[in-house]
């Protein structure tokens, strides 16, 4: 049996894909490479483009449940000094939420709503793709079982949402360069803790010559007492790097020490640091920007076609958004060529743009600002090292950027 379109990978972009394809009345199959899904990895966070492409397919009552709907950006120096406060979602305007999810809570509604729209058999687990053999018709899929054997399904197109190891990017492009790396590498956990701030708030705090922190709550009330999952980043100028995994393990060890002097009215950070179960590890790395994505039945999503320095929370965005853009050009295209070509020639350049962004002038750019004027050193007010409309400035033009500007969302 040929599929119309296979879906190579069952991460975020590839449910969404799926949930855009079925809107549109295009049939679709989601193969995943674990053999069961399950609530892996830390935080993440959805801003307004995204939750209104989420909104539009009905999701908006699950995500709200599982998520803490975000209310302001707080930035400190690493001195704990306030630097400035952005309102953010529904507060700042938006008719969209900014959400802050555990990425497994996400997974697991985006998987819920495509096994119940598309039916129970749409999702199929434990098929590691190997090979695709594209030819005039279609594409030959070939998967490895966790059996050691293999099995091929026929498409007539094939989307690679299989995330920054991706297969079918190694396939089109295997002359592409290394991971570009940073110079940072970062650390991840999660700590059951009472609400900081607001309760809402997502902090950025530090440089990252010196050490970064970002805080966000990832669920309320987790227990009786009313504490949140609160989720924390921390990164930090390091000469060498491990191979990319978003599992991996990190230790405590490597970090705390830049922290132990961190501890502010309104946070004790060594005690947040210290308190997560497990420790993540991941090096800031990303791929410069492909020429091409794919061809004529065989293209890109999400992490496989731009992966980017997990900075300005658009990662796990840009690929919700990419499944928006591919779903309307399969509708509106008489060809799968012509729609692959279309959906390229829109999401490709506006991607490659904020993969150099978040190498340069992400949100977090108010933090080098600050630290750079300062020489490192605390201020007696924020007005004498950085003016309002430079702050501003630096948000406006990542979130234009980035296709979440008030102006852009309001005109959409």
């Amino acid at each position: 049996m040929t599929v119309p379109v296979a879906i190579v990978g069952g991460g975020i972009g590839g449910l969404a894909l799926a949930l855009e394809l079925h809107a549109a009345g295009v049939e679709c199959r989601v193969f995943e490479s674990v053999p069961r899904l399950s609530a892996v990895g830390v935080g993440i966070n959805l801003l307004p483009h995204a939750t209104r492409q989420l909104d539009r397919l009905g999701l908006l009552p699950q995500l709200s449940a599982a998520a803490v709907s975000t209310r302001e950006s707080v930035f400190f120096n690493r001195f704990g000094q306030h630097i400035h406060t952005e309102p953010t979602g529904v507060a700042a305007g938006y008719r969209w939420p900014q959400f802050s999810i555990h990425r497994g809570d996400l997974q697991a509604v985006l998987a819920d709503a495509v096994r119940a729209r598309l039916g129970p058999d749409a999702l199929v687990t434990g098929h590691t793709c190997v090979d695709a053999a594209e030819d005039s018709t279609g594409v030959t899929l070939t998967f490895a079982l966790p059996d050691g054997t293999t099995t091929t399904q026929r498409a007539a197109a094939v989307v690679g949402c299989d995330g920054i190891h991706s297969a079918i990017r190694k396939q089109l492009h295997p002359d592409e360069g290394e991971p570009v790396y940073s110079g940072y590498t970062m650390w991840r956990g999660v700590t059951v803790h009472e609400p900081i701030r607001s309760g809402a708030s997502m902090i950025r705090a530090g440089w990252l010559a010196t050490g970064k922190l970002v805080v966000y709550p990832i669920r309320d009330a987790v227990d009786a007492a009313g504490r949140q999952l609160v989720n924390w980043v921390v990164e930090i100028e390091t000469p060498q790097h491990t191979g990319r995994d978003w599992n991996r393990a990190g230790r405590a060890e490597d970090f705390l020490g830049h922290f132990a002097d961190w501890h502010f009215d309104w946070l004790d950070v060594p005690a947040l640091l210290r308190g997560a179960e497990s420790v993540l590890e991941y090096p800031m790395v990303d791929q410069d920007p492909l020429p091409w994505w794919g061809t004529a039945r065989v293209t890109l999503l999400g992490d496989a076609a731009h992966p980017m320095v997990p900075r300005g929370s658009n990662g796990g965005g840009q690929a919700i958004l990419d499944a928006a853009a591919l779903a309307k050009a399969l509708r509106t295209h008489a060809t799968i060529p012509d729609a692959f070509a279309a959906y390229e020639q829109l999401r490709r350049p506006a991607t490659a743009a904020v993969v150099r962004a978040n190498r340069t002038n992400p949100p977090d750019a108010i933090l080098r600002e600050v630290y750079e004027r300062t020489g490192d050193r605390p201020f007696d007010t924020i007005g004498e090292v950085i003016t309002e409309s430079e702050l501003d400035a630096i948000l406006t033009n990542y979130k234009r950027t980035a296709g979440y500007s008030l102006t852009a969302l309001s005109e959409a």
